[in-house]
């Protein structure tokens, strides 16, 4: 008897093993599949992985830096882009999870497959794509003769917490958009308003420099996801310090609360997605 119950958990074993083996590969192929997709019959291919943030850069810091006050930024080139494609990160992350399940519709209808895949796979194609834009970061800490230190590494553990957090909310959505599709549109609109609150071409101080902003307004950008993110890379890259304590906190945080909410209502709806896409 008890071998027979040791027989039939090696087997599960056995089964989950194969079966998680099965969802790498399937989600290594996707990422790859988007990577060719994305710069198909383009010139320059991955290079605007590169150019794309640089020249963002470049004009958004000749903007503000000449017609909005961002002069008491230090770096500010540096600042610009490393929270333009952190950002950048989140959105194209989100974006691509907000459609997944939909977009996968005649794969999922012909083959008995994992629907997690989906979400994560867009998750992963826009850390690929963020990968290439740190080359762009690194000719700008060329150009201003800025040296990295050992506080880079802060990147990673910023990083992780926002692969995490775009995965609980890539989950979320794309379960939301398959029962209700004017979560396609709401989200754009929600991706519009998260870009203003989140200091990415202004400083926290705009608002704590100024006497008239009400502390609801300063602690609302405080607590906002993305403002801690932002926070970790640029200590890491721009400001080359350690992370405050709160920010790491919040980025935990964040991170664990998205990630369970996605996969208690991915868990809770997958079952009906066959029936809406």
């Amino acid at each position: 008897m008890v071998s027979g119950t040791a027989d039939a958990k090696t087997l599960r074993k056995a089964h989950t093993k194969g079966r998680f083996a099965k969802d790498l590969f399937i989600l290594q192929q996707l990422v790859g599949k988007d990577f060719k997709l994305r710069y198909r019959r383009s010139v320059l291919g991955v290079i605007w992985s590169v150019l794309n943030p640089l020249l963002m850069m470049i004009i958004m810091s000749f903007v503000f830096s000449y017609f909005l006050t961002s002069s008491d930024i230090a770096n500010y080139p540096l600042y610009l882009i490393v929270g333009n494609i952190t950002f950048t990160l989140m959105n194209d992350a989100t974006n691509g999870g907000l459609n997944s399940i939909i977009m996968a519709s005649s794969l999922l209808k012909k083959v008995k497959i994992d629907r997690w895949v989906f979400p994560v796979q867009k998750v992963f194609s826009a850390v690929v794509n963020f990968a290439f834009s740190l080359i762009a970061v690194a000719v700008v800490m060329l150009f201003f003769q800025i040296s990295p230190t050992i506080h880079i590494l802060w990147m990673f553990v910023g990083l992780f917490f926002l692969i995490l957090f775009c995965i609980g909310i890539g989950m979320l959505i794309g379960s939301l958009a398959v029962f209700f599709r004017d979560m396609i549109h709401l989200w754009s609109v929600m991706l519009t308003a998260w870009m203003y609150l989140t200091p990415i071409f202004w400083s926290l101080k705009l608002l704590t420099d100024n006497p008239q902003v009400p502390a609801i307004v300063i602690a609302v950008v405080k607590i906002n996801p993305m403002f801690n993110y932002l926070e970790i890379m640029r200590s890491a890259i721009v400001y080359q310090s350690t992370p405050s304590r709160m920010c790491l906190l919040l980025a935990a945080v964040w991170a664990l609360v998205a990630l369970i909410a996605g996969i208690l209502v991915f868990k809770k709806t997958e079952h009906k997605f066959i029936l809406y896409i």
